[in-house]
């Protein structure tokens, strides 16, 4: 890895791409392509299958760009039991097997969310019984310890709006309860402020815990807006609740302070 202290990257879904294959996408070549022009030099693999799943043309496409993988992407439910487990790891198996074998060390690990994120319709309910927060415990737990010892890569849990770990309540509650050698956070400010959970306040309360950032902000007048007609994750996109740096929160620049402050490599990718 680098050696500079905050590493900036981006990703496919700053060029709008959420699907491994979809016409209205921005085609792979041209997003290797514009992230040269824009001037980063690490990317995320975006949803699996978006870029070459083939470990040696991904990495001939890499090298011909002089670009790096800082990690993959997987979707996790843990908090629906075990049987969720099998599920979760053969896709997690695939995108881990090709993050590490480009020299990615990280996968983002997303909750499944409890409203759809396309409808916005409730697809359970929005609170989780102590069960199954003790298997979503014992669940990431699982999914760190593999990722580890079978490709070497590090778990960083990304909280999301509209999951069950959204708030700082839920976050908090999650460190405090997964073992830290296996799960730290990819810590993304605009759904941490999304959520009402304070970024600057988690890297100064958990600074061993922040294994990897996503930087974003939020509208906060179309956030109040959200809040006030209690509006999806999914309406709150298309109203424009994200919004570009400098305009919106948190401060980007205090993120960053404390981020300096761990005194250790650490992602940064901007979406």
């Amino acid at each position: 890895m680098t050696e500079n202290k905050f590493i900036i990257g981006t990703a496919p879904d700053s060029w709008g791409v959420w699907f491994a294959d979809d016409p209205k996408q921005t085609p792979w070549e041209r997003f290797l392509d514009e992230v040269v022009a824009a001037g980063y030099k690490w990317i995320e693999l975006g949803p699996y299958g978006y870029l070459p799943n083939d470990p040696a043309r991904l990495a001939e496409e890499l090298k011909a760009r002089d670009l790096k993988v800082s990690a993959g992407t997987v979707f996790t439910a843990f908090h629906r039991g075990r049987d969720q487990w099998e599920e979760a790891w053969e896709p997690a198996r695939k995108v881990a097997e090709l993050t590490a074998a480009v020299g990615g060390e990280h996968i983002v690990v997303i909750p499944a969310m409890w409203r759809d994120d396309v409808t916005g319709e409730a697809v359970e309910s929005g609170e989780l019984s102590a069960e199954q927060w003790d298997s979503l415990f014992k669940g990431h737990d699982e999914l760190g310890r593999r990722l580890q010892e079978q490709f070497g890569l590090k778990q960083q849990f990304h909280s999301h709006a509209d999951s069950h770990v959204e708030n700082q309540t839920d976050i908090e509650r999650l460190l405090q309860n997964t073992d830290p050698g296996l799960l730290t956070l990819c810590l993304d400010t605009g759904h941490a402020e999304y959520g009402g959970a304070s970024s600057v306040d988690l890297i100064r309360k958990y600074p061993e815990r922040i294994g990897y950032l996503h930087l974003k902000q939020i509208n906060p007048d179309i956030l109040a807006k959200v809040r006030a007609e209690n509006k999806t994750w999914a309406q709150a996109n298309l109203d424009g609740v994200m919004t570009e740096p400098p305009t919106g929160l948190p401060d980007l620049n205090e993120v960053i302070l404390e981020v300096e402050k761990l005194d250790r490599p650490v992602f940064g990718i901007v979406e």
